[in-house]
């Protein structure tokens, strides 16, 4: 099973990324962890792909997807789940990351960016600030059995 959870940057992703981890036994692949697959990054792409089409039937692969370029690696068969949280919550959590300082040109690229996968055809919708990651797991543990 691959699955593609796809979000804007502190949303939450990497968090649910974990708890299905845990659940389902699944590596996990981020943004252009990929590259270390190969020299070039056109056949680290390639390679990439491949692993990602290999696991539709094999072993499960989360890939963790903040940039809209990167949503085109994913197989038609894997599961995407879109993670949303509001843009106060994720500036927060930016500047949580970035040692409590959060400078205009960041905020304003945020504001920027909010939304910017909202449109997007979604298996599943997830909230990073409320969601229950548990029920998703199960879900996701039934749709793996049946496949």
């Amino acid at each position: 099973m691959v699955i593609g959870i796809i979000g804007e940057n502190c949303s939450g992703k990497s968090t649910l990324a974990d708890k299905i981890k845990e659940s389902l036994g699944a590596e996990i692949v981020t943004g252009k962890d990929y590259l270390r697959m190969a020299k070039s990054e056109s056949e680290a792409r390639r390679l990439f792909r491949k692993k990602l089409e290999d696991a539709v039937t094999g072993d499960s692969i989360i890939y963790v997807i903040s940039e809209p370029d990167h949503v085109g690696l994913l197989p038609d068969e894997a599961v995407r789940i879109l993670v949303s949280a509001d843009l106060d919550t994720i500036k927060e959590r930016f500047r949580a990351r970035m040692h409590g300082n959060l400078p205009a040109p960041v905020a304003g690229m945020l504001e920027k960016k909010h939304g910017m996968f909202d449109s997007g055809d979604y298996d599943y919708r997830y909230d990073g600030v409320n969601g229950d990651p548990a029920a998703l797991c199960e879900e996701l543990k039934k749709a793996a059995e049946e496949n």
